[in-house]
């Protein structure tokens, strides 16, 4: 009888959506499951990922794509979003709700901690991340610790939200490089080890394993091992990084637009801070010099505005058709202006200034607003890239690498480069596979198309 093919199961947890996947030795997606849960809220009130209904979700898909005998499953590994913590108690018990990164940070331990280290730039350019409030991973210790000291004296082990996953499978304490070393306030890219103020703190945190790190465990008659965990974001890089022979800049677009160099590693500057640039961690533990823009946003509450000014359906964008014609020429220096944001972006991210009479058409005022966000992006970008990078690729993923408007004017302002738009799916489930699987590099098809950039 013929053997099955042993596979991958990875657990990719979103905010959005919980996804179960599974990849074959050739990493080719075989298998996929999606679902959502209602959020909960904390014990403050707060709205929060419901992880009593997530916890039972995997359990139960452990046990009917393991269990069932039907799959050879003969690994497991987990992808979750980041700026996430799990507090255990000496049983290994969760503690507490698993709170939400974007709750208020009510009171100044963020203020105190600068203070007490350097000062603020010098405190956020140590950590490699501008100030991000509970987005600073390490704040959330310090905020329970000072709110509810009652809750905080109960606990043994603090882990980020992959590792906790792979606990409830190994009972293993374990970190790894990805998880602590994004824009967590925890992690000292000088020296590469955990800040001073954690000791000083009397927080112990799990040294960084390595990130292919298994346990190897039984499994309804079936031994498998289980992964450690990895942060989205650094998951996302991998099959890039694995599959590329040229240096390049992966450009992850939706909600954030958020740029990666994993090739530029020199130190955070105040400037790039104060511009919202911030390191990420390969899986191999090196700085990914990285910037964001909250593009998907911007564009979906300009279009709005667009639409009730022309008096057309909200989803009229999406059969806007590229017209080279309103397409600037940038080709000989010449400047391209931006209309909609030209002052920047405002904190409401409209710019009220705008005449939207100065538009014969919504195309034709699209295209402008397209033109303006990718040149705003493309600001973005080169506050990563340096000379010595060298880099000669940049990747274009996520919703916007549909929008052949935005693609074009990347590949017009980059025109010394060569623009890929990356059809790749599942990326982040799939770098969470990979991290398991080292042989698996001839087999990664990153879907690639060049972007054409002649007017």
């Amino acid at each position: 009888m013929t053997q099955k093919a042993e596979l991958i199961l990875i657990f990719d947890i979103g905010k959005t959506n919980k996804k179960a996947l599974l990849f074959d030795d050739k990493m080719k997606l075989i298998h996929q499951e999606e679902t959502k849960f209602d959020e909960t809220v904390d014990d403050d009130g707060y709205p929060c990922d419901d992880f009593d209904k997530i916890e039972q979700w995997l359990s139960d898909r452990i046990e009917s794509l393991v269990g069932s005998g039907k799959y050879n499953i003969s690994k497991i590994n987990f992808t979750t979003y980041g700026a996430t913590l799990v507090y255990l108690d000496e049983l290994g018990k969760r503690l507490t709700p698993v709170y939400n990164y974007l709750k208020p940070l009510d009171n100044n331990v963020d203020d105190l901690l600068y203070e007490k280290w350097g000062g603020k730039n010098e405190f956020l350019r140590k950590t490699a991340s501008p100030a991000l409030k509970m987005l600073n991973s390490g704040l959330q210790i310090l905020k329970l610790k000072h709110e509810k000291p009652e809750i905080y004296k109960k606990i043994k082990h603090i882990l980020h939200l992959p590792q906790y996953l792979s606990f409830l499978m190994t009972k293993n304490i374990v970190s790894e490089a990805t998880s602590i070393g994004c824009h967590t306030a925890l992690w000292n890219f000088d020296n590469m080890k955990y800040h001073d103020w954690l000791k000083d703190e009397e927080i112990h945190l799990p040294e960084p394993s390595d990130i292919s790190s298994t346990n190897r465990i039984e499994l309804f008659n079936s031994l498998i091992n289980i992964g450690i965990g990895i942060h989205d974001s650094s998951a996302s890089l991998v099959p890039y990084l694995k599959a590329s022979d040229k240096n390049f800049v992966l450009i992850s677009t939706g909600t954030w637009c958020v740029n990666m160099n994993p090739f530029n590693n020199t130190p955070l500057t105040k400037h790039e801070l104060e511009k919202d640039c911030l390191n990420y961690m390969t899986y191999d533990q090196k700085p990914v010099k990285s910037s964001r823009v909250f593009l998907g946003h911007i564009h979906d509450v300009n279009v709005k505005q667009l639409t009730e000014h022309f008096n057309i359906p909200n989803d009229s964008y999406k059969t806007v058709e590229l017209d080279r014609t309103l397409l600037p020429n940038v080709y000989h220096d010449k400047k391209s202006e931006k209309e909609f944001f030209k002052s920047g972006i405002p904190d409401n991210h409209i710019d009220t200034s705008v005449n939207y009479n100065n538009f014969t058409t919504f195309e034709h005022a699209y295209h402008q607003l397209i033109i303006d966000l990718a040149l705003i992006i493309s600001e973005s970008i080169n506050l990563i890239i340096s000379g010595k990078d060298k880099i000669e690729n940049l990747y274009i993923t996520g919703g916007f690498a549909r929008n052949k408007i935005f693609t074009t004017m990347i590949a017009i302002v980059f025109r010394d480069k060569s623009v890929y738009i990356s059809e790749i799916d599942n990326a982040t489930s799939l770098g969470a596979a990979l991290v398991l699987n080292k042989n698996a590099n001839n087999n990664i098809n990153l879907g690639l198309s060049q972007v054409k950039t002649i007017l």
